[in-house]
């Protein structure tokens, strides 16, 4: 039996999100610089008028939402690339992807989700929150006519992914003898077993039918490649590639 890789993931509860004057994790709070908006300048993107952040406590949900685009996990590496190494990750808090264009349009493509963000959610299933999760919604005002173009929701999510990119820099510093819960998975190789492929299809359409590859943090985009720009061509990727967030899912 042959070790590939070895991935540890450590995990720390959050329980409450608070505004703060800076991003950081401390006792099972997560404090959200409230200037946090200011690490994008919005005037180099021609097609995004406007970002917006808030806290959305779990008691919240009965509060108007503009179409979700995403629900993105908060993890980080600490060591090594994606699928190996260390990953810190936090649970009790998400991000919300929300958008619609400066006419009242939706940011969709086939349906969109506006609405009661407690209608429009289905919790506590695999890639939503769970009812006492806290959502921390990013939503954008694009240009009218932009919310199916492929450049300007290509943007949308680089920028969400820079704001999350400020708490993972603050979870980088963790110690991780402190963690909540520690996970330990081992990729392994043995040539007198059979191997065992799984395919799983991605959406590579354009706009937000789009999936990200393989970028430098999990679930992020920033180093990921994406899946129509390599013409949709199969991608081999480790289980443990896969635990760790190699897939980023624009829709």
């Amino acid at each position: 039996m042959k070790e590939l890789s070895k991935l540890i993931i450590k995990v720390f509860h959050i329980q409450k999100v608070l505004y703060s004057d800076k991003t950081y994790v401390e006792k099972q709070c997560l404090y959200l610089d409230k200037n946090i908006a200011d690490v994008v300048n919005l005037d180099k993107y021609e097609n995004i008028n406007q970002l917006n952040i808030n806290i959305i406590e779990p008691y919240e949900r009965d509060r108007f939402t503009n179409s979700i685009m995403d629900i993105i996990p908060i993890s980080t590496k600490v060591l090594g690339r994606i699928g190996e190494g260390i990953t810190h990750t936090l649970t009790g808090v998400c991000v919300c992807l929300t958008g619609v264009c400066e006419d009242g349009t939706q940011i969709a493509e086939f349906g969109s989700s506006e609405g009661i963000l407690s209608e429009k959610m289905i919790y506590n299933t695999e890639g939503t929150p769970k009812d006492d999760d806290f959502i921390i919604m990013i939503d954008f005002l694009v240009k009218k006519q932009m919310g199916t173009d492929r450049q300007t929701i290509i943007e949308v999510h680089k920028i969400c992914d820079s704001v999350i990119q400020e708490i993972r820099n603050s979870m980088k510093k963790l110690n991780g003898r402190f963690c909540n819960e520690k996970h330990e998975y081992i990729d392994t190789y043995d040539d007198k077993l059979l191997d065992v492929v799984v395919v799983k299809q991605l959406a590579g359409q354009g706009a937000m039918y789009d999936m990200q590859v393989l970028p430098s943090e999990p679930s992020g985009m920033a180093g990921g490649k994406s899946i129509i720009d390599l013409g949709n061509m199969p991608i081999m990727l480790t289980p443990n590639e896969y635990r760790d967030g190699a897939i980023r899912a624009m829709c």
